[in-house]
């Protein structure tokens, strides 16, 4: 009976980790049209140029495609050493999550200087050459949340060495709007209103986060299985 139950373990965690192989894959898709289609779209930050949506996607990606394809190959193989490196890394990235979330609330208030003071600097590169993911990334931000700016229209200011915006601030969208009298532009920060949003849709992002620790249970999975393989092995 115990041999029956492993079984259906390993089958479950086989068809779980070509799901979870199979989500890479799109995922890495979706990336990759990204890079080919936009360049580095959603590049805001000038300090870390590689920090795009595309690039993050790739990434993503490919590490759950790896991880998948360990767990997968491993319990179809019964190979101790790729459930052990499957455990290892699987729990290796929940304990990164763990720190991390720890670590955001713990410097909550100098992430946000120094997120914002990245962002003032970028504002420097925006439509220079070279630029063109972060350039349309701030026309995006700008557009769907009606701000301009970091914390402040003004923030352009300092752009352009005079009182003007980029068209994306501006009300009613027209060539060199940016240029037109303030009453015309939007006013809110970026950074608040992107903020704000996170706060309003926080219980979809718990929901998220909680899908994924859900998508982690295969360390209990292969953990099990590799004590069943070493126990096996012994006898």
């Amino acid at each position: 009976m115990a041999e029956g139950c492993m079984m259906a373990l390993r089958y479950g965690m086989v068809f779980f980790n070509l799901l979870f192989w199979l989500g890479g894959c799109g995922i890495l898709g979706v990336g990759v049209w990204l890079s080919v289609t936009q360049g580095n779209f959603a590049t805001l930050s000038s300090s870390l140029p590689s920090l795009s949506a595309a690039n993050l996607l790739i990434a993503v990606g490919t590490i759950i495609m790896v991880i998948g394809c360990l767990g997968c190959v491993g319990a179809v193989k019964e190979s101790r050493p790729l459930l052990l490196t499957f455990f290892i890394l699987l729990l290796l990235i929940f304990f990164l999550e763990i720190l991390s979330i720890m670590l955001f609330f713990i410097y909550q208030d100098e992430i946000d200087h120094y997120a914002q003071r990245d962002l003032k600097k970028g504002l420097q590169l925006f439509g220079t050459e070279g630029n063109v993911g972060l350039t349309n990334a701030w026309m995006i931000v700008q557009t769907d949340f009606r701000c301009c700016g970091v914390t402040n229209h003004t923030d352009w200011f300092e752009v352009y060495n005079a009182s003007r915006v980029p068209d994306s601030c501006c009300l009613e969208y027209s060539d060199n709007c940016g240029l037109d009298n303030p009453g015309t532009w939007w006013t809110a920060p970026c950074y608040e209103r992107v903020k704000d949003w996170l706060n309003e849709n926080l219980v979809a992002l718990w929901i998220f986060a909680l899908c994924t620790a859900l998508t982690q249970s295969p360390v209990r999975f292969s953990m099990a299985l590799f004590l069943w393989e070493i126990l096996h092995a012994a006898k």
